[in-house]
């Protein structure tokens, strides 16, 4: 069984980004992207109402950080400390050595391949620092963009799970995209 430790907090960087610690400063950006339907449209979560919902999200964020069962980065551009996304990884299974990788990026952002940078770069994380043996990522079927991003990264689809999730009244498709360690 893995174990993971998330202390001390591991900084990324990449080409163009920089992957940091999410703290009580990011509460605008953070309520930027939690209360925008637009960056939550496939996300089955509630919206952020206000500043106080956004610092209970930090402190959810970090509360898995100190207990190693998540971790979630803000996404930087070199140069600049505002964070303009989310990415990070949900529902660890040490027993499974399968980590679900997830992200969210404001929309004026959308499309310059930020992600895709930051998705690359978080893969040889997971696959050589935390010793994942695969990584999933659950994206609603409609999410194009998302499922783009996935495919240029190697993920390929394993599931499309019909009506597998309840939110609101209304029952939702979800799509499994896996990667292994090859």
């Amino acid at each position: 069984m893995l174990n993971f430790n998330f202390t001390p907090f591991p900084v990324i960087e990449t080409e163009h980004l920089i992957l940091r610690r999410i703290t009580n400063d990011d509460v605008n950006e953070v309520y930027k992207l939690r209360s925008n339907p637009e960056t939550m449209k496939y996300i089955p979560r509630p919206l952020v109402k206000t500043t106080e919902d956004a610092l209970e999200h930090i402190a959810t964020i970090e509360e898995k950080i100190v207990s190693n069962t998540g971790i979630n980065w803000g996404i930087t551009l070199k140069g600049s400390p505002k964070i303009l996304g989310l990415i990070g990884y949900y529902r660890m299974q040490p027993e499974n050595y399968r980590a679900e990788i997830g992200y969210m990026l404001l929309p004026e952002f959308h499309g310059k391949g930020i992600i895709t940078e930051a998705v690359k770069r978080l893969i040889t994380y997971g696959f050589n620092d935390l010793k994942l043996h695969s990584i999933e990522a659950v994206i609603d079927p409609e999410n194009f963009a998302s499922e783009k991003v996935l495919q240029k990264c190697g993920f390929v689809k394993e599931a499309h799970l019909k009506e597998s999730e309840f939110y609101e009244g209304k029952f939702f498709d979800k799509v499994i995209y896996s990667l292994l360690n090859l």
